[in-house]
């Protein structure tokens, strides 16, 4: 029985990597056995910051949702769908827009972080797009939140959202999503910095970034070209300290083999690099390999794709409809006739 209904999804950014596999979807694989899941892509959130062609947003869109697929998201257990194809998301931020207040976004660190010293250059959209997150997972009734640590504050903000909005109006209309946060390497890290989060929005090299869509011979020459250090694998976790790139990859390992830290290390103590990159390479690659096949084959027949992100979109359309109809009336908004 499900114990939960679960929201989440990525922006069609660039191309899917290794941390958003490792700390995201192949979880999200996990929990479809124990929550009602929706999973989307947050193409609306795209739009927030650098423009995007459009072609290349049409194409990372689809891309995102092989990703999905390929790693093990079910469209027959899951609703997959694309962000904007369900307007009440829109719709919800635009309320949410007017209940949530400016101190609670000026303190989200995010807008300050992606913003920098551009504050006043930055979109509207980049500021509010916290209470856009609120709704997506808001009108789902979503339970549960699978995020890094890094978005927590996100949804401390639906939850404060949730609950000033059913205050303010006497009704007991939204849950209050709880956020999980699980597994080894949630947040996999640069292969050149291990103090830095692995990104596709890195400016550094290509090199620090392994995309699910790469080669087995890409994987292997950026594995070759990590960054390490000098020293022989420790003997036990508390020998990672100080550094940064050894745990990254032993992480890296721990959760490609589902295993825990400790375990690997065990496994692995004493070893040099060039013995430990050549096992990490043969197990990223035997994980990765049948994903980018998988990809492949869904991104050369789009029509089959696309039919599964409808099919998706208009689940997730009737499963929204009543909440919004219900968040108008409570607002008072004269119905459509």
């Amino acid at each position: 029985m499900s114990r939960g209904r679960i929201l989440s999804g990525i922006k069609p950014t660039g191309n899917l990597h290794l941390g958003n596999y490792l700390g995201a979807i192949r979880n999200w694989v996990a929990m479809q056995k124990d929550y009602e899941c929706f999973f989307c892509v947050v193409d609306l959130h795209a739009i927030t910051a650098d423009r995007i062609e459009p072609a290349e947003l049409t194409r990372t869109t689809r891309e995102v949702a092989a990703g999905y697929i390929a790693s093990g998201i079910d469209p027959a257990r899951a609703t997959l769908f694309v962000q904007s194809h369900v307007p009440a998301h829109a719709e919800l931020a635009w309320i949410f827009n007017c209940v949530a207040r400016l101190g609670w976004l000026n303190r989200m660190t995010q807008f300050k972080d992606k913003a920098g010293k551009n504050r006043d250059t930055a979109s509207a959209g980049l500021y509010v797009y916290p209470n856009l997150m609120a709704a997506d997972i808001l009108i789902y009734k979503a339970t549960h939140v699978p995020v890094g640590e890094d978005q927590k504050q996100h949804i401390e903000l639906a939850r404060d959202i949730a609950q000033k909005f059913n205050h303010d109006y006497g009704v007991d209309l939204f849950v209050l999503p709880e956020p999980v946060i699980q597994g080894a390497a949630t947040r996999v890290m640069s292969l050149r910095d291990g103090a830095k989060k692995m990104s596709k929005s890195d400016g550094g090299s290509d090199y620090a970034v392994i995309y699910m869509t790469d080669s087995a011979d890409d994987i292997a020459a950026k594995l070759r070209k990590a960054t390490t250090d000098p020293h022989p694998l420790p003997e036990s976790v508390a020998g990672l300290e100080g550094r940064a790139e050894a745990a990254n990859l032993l992480n890296i390992y721990a959760a490609l083999t589902d295993r825990t830290l400790a375990e690997v290390v065990a496994e692995t103590a004493g070893w040099g690099f060039g013995q430990f990159k050549t096992r990490l390479t043969e197990t990223a690659v035997g994980v990765l390999g049948p994903i980018n096949a998988e990809m492949a084959r869904l991104m050369a027949d789009p029509a089959e794709l696309d039919a599964i992100l409808a099919k998706g979109a208009a689940k997730a359309r009737e499963t929204a409809a009543p909440l919004l109809a219900e968040v108008y009336r409570t607002v008072g908004f004269l119905p459509a006739r």
